[in-house]
């Protein structure tokens, strides 16, 4: 080529970042990650330590329990996080909205017929102090008992208790002992 100089199309070199700003991107990384974790479990989901055997069979004094607050439609058998007196407790939902619930000597009566409830190992017998039966819930409100209805507060006690008062679902239980 004639005496024509090649001009090679180098890139110039790239310098690595230093330690300093590396650091602070990884610092910035881990506090959204923060962020976003405490968001979701302030607003989004929960945890509770069970502290008694209310729910037991199915959740045990210890285990660990996962909510979800985002969902109010309830259903017949979901487990739901309430607090009554400060403290907060397990229950079973057994009636919603529209239901007729009676517990005689007979057990837990829904819209007039008997409850056939296998995992529940007492007798569910109304309070002398608690409410009248029966009861018809309104719009709104749910029907809680605990899987060991001897001698746990529910709402055979306080009675019917508004959808707007209940903190979540259990989604996931942990078991903490004896596995």
């Amino acid at each position: 080529m004639d005496g024509e100089a090649k001009v090679l199309n180098q890139e110039p070199v790239k310098k690595p970042p230093s330690i300093k700003k590396e650091i602070i991107r990884l610092v910035s990384k881990l506090l959204i990650v923060v962020f976003v974790f405490v968001l979701l479990f302030t607003f989004v989901f929960g945890v509770l330590r069970t502290s008694n055997n209310t729910m037991s069979p199915a959740i045990k004094n210890g285990d660990i329990v996962l909510y979800y607050r985002l969902d109010k439609n309830y259903v017949a058998n979901d487990v739901v996080i309430v607090e009554y007196e400060g403290e907060t407790q397990l229950r079973r939902v057994v009636a919603v909205a529209g239901d007729s619930v009676d517990i005689t000597e007979e057990g837990l009566i829904i819209n007039g017929s008997p409850q056939y409830e296998p995992s529940i190992t007492t007798e569910t017998l109304p309070y002398v102090d608690g409410i009248e039966f029966p009861i018809t819930l309104k719009e709104d409100e749910v029907f809680l008992l605990a899987d060991d209805r001897e001698d746990s507060q529910d709402s055979r006690v306080y009675g019917p208790v508004n959808v707007g008062s209940i903190q979540g679902k259990a989604i996931s239980i942990f078991r903490r002992r004896g596995i």
